[in-house]
């Protein structure tokens, strides 16, 4: 499979290289369409519960089971993308994610939508990297971050549409549409990756490249800037992962705040997390610390917002929303700024890989973190031991990394 280049008429243009803008909106609309369902399946909780008489804990299995098959799904893609390139890579995964929730929309029941998700998983191993690796190759350190930031916002920005539109469909027509609504969402981006992906005009500048033997790939574990992207990730993708299945469900209980209402703030909390993307990671192209400093003061944040749903504090609708929003901006905006240090770090020829070996530890996190999360809320009958042990992990993770960049410099 081979990519296709940018046309004769776009070199020689007076400036071909500002097609980099195009395949940035591409990349970032292929990342919300295919993420577009399974984000929204927060918001999407009260409704669940009803319809399929879940408790929380399987609520979060739903999560995780989208997200089981990226466990290895991602080191996969992330070699396919170093062999064959971006295009068709992405555009089949981003297909995969879209027929498989279509035919979703026929599950009789909840065991049925669990392997759904888990096909959908499948496929949508290969978004992340290969979006990702797209932009790295279009643009120049100076502008890397920001536009990874872009690109990155795009998760939360599907997300934050999915949680406005999906409830009122689930209400509407019930959740069976959801999925249909989601199928036919990812099918529209991976038309339009496939259709408009290029690669950039320097001919080297994004070849794919022989694979080097997996052991010699796996060395980049032992490396100090691989330690610190595993911890920080696992820690605050797991943050990202309990916003967004127990946002709407605290707001709910311990707020009393209203489903619609609740869902709303939901949708704050993303579009603050797409803020957060491109915001941070713009400044991490122009802190003179480096990128990984503004995941630190991100690691920071998130530990503090936490903090506060924990108080009596916690329960008050205005206080408890306007955490929500923070930590959107502060626990989702920290991956714009990571991935492109992920990026930077990559050794030549081993972007694609590094970026899925990154992302595979991070599945770890995404996989696990729903399910205990919300087990820990029907045991309990609290949140408090749930943004406790979030609090913990990001603290833990902080003190190691922090101590690790201080010693670097």
């Amino acid at each position: 499979m081979t990519q296709q280049p940018v046309t004769r008429a776009e070199f020689t243009s007076h400036d071909p290289w500002r097609y980099r803008w195009t395949m940035l909106g591409v990349a970032t609309f292929t990342q919300a369409a295919s993420g577009f369902f399974v984000g929204g399946i927060g918001a999407l909780g009260i409704h669940l519960q009803s319809a399929l008489d879940l408790n929380t804990a399987q609520l979060g299995l739903l999560v995780s089971s989208a997200q089981l098959a990226p466990l290895v799904g991602l080191l996969v893609a992330g070699e396919l993308l170093d062999r064959y390139g971006e295009r068709w890579v992405v555009g089949i995964g981003a297909g995969t994610v879209g027929l498989a929730l279509c035919t979703g929309s026929l599950a009789p029941g909840y065991a049925t939508l669990l392997a759904v998700l888990l096909v959908v998983g499948m496929g949508y191993s290969t978004v992340q990297p290969g979006g990702s690796k797209t932009v790295a190759s279009w643009f120049d350190a100076s502008q890397r971050g920001f536009a990874m930031g872009i690109r990155q916002a795009g998760l939360p920005l599907g997300v934050a549409l999915a949680s406005a539109v999906l409830p009122y469909v689930a209400v509407e027509f019930g959740w069976r549409a959801t999925l249909l609504t989601g199928g036919l969402v990812a099918l529209l981006g991976a038309a339009l990756f496939m259709g408009a992906h290029r690669r950039p005009p320097t001919p080297h500048a994004s070849q794919p490249m022989q694979a080097a033997p997996l052991r010699a790939r796996l060395r980049m574990l032992r490396e100090p800037s691989t330690v610190k992207i595993m911890l920080s990730g696992i820690s605050l993708i797991s943050v990202q992962g309990g916003v967004g299945i127990l946002t709407v469900l605290h707001l709910h209980r311990v707020a009393s705040v209203g489903a619609g209402t609740a869902a709303l703030v939901l949708v704050a909390s993303q579009g603050a997390g797409v803020a957060g993307r491109i915001c941070l990671a713009a400044w991490s192209d122009r802190s003179r610390s480096g990128r990984y400093a503004v995941v630190l003061v991100c690691m920071v944040a998130v530990i503090g917002g936490l903090a506060v749903l924990m108080t009596p504090a916690g329960r008050s609708p205005v206080v408890a929303s306007g955490v929500f929003v923070w930590l959107g901006f502060f626990g989702f905006g920290w991956y714009g700024p990571w991935v492109a240090y992920v990026t930077e770090a990559a050794p030549p020829g081993k972007t694609g890989f590094a970026l899925g070996l990154a992302m595979s530890v991070n599945q770890i996190a995404i996989v696990s973190v729903p399910p205990v999360l919300g087990l820990l809320v029907d045991l309990s009958g609290s949140f408090t031991p749930a943004w406790a042990l979030l609090s913990l992990l990001t603290f833990a993770a902080l003190a190691v990394t922090a101590g690790a960049e201080l010693r670097t410099r």
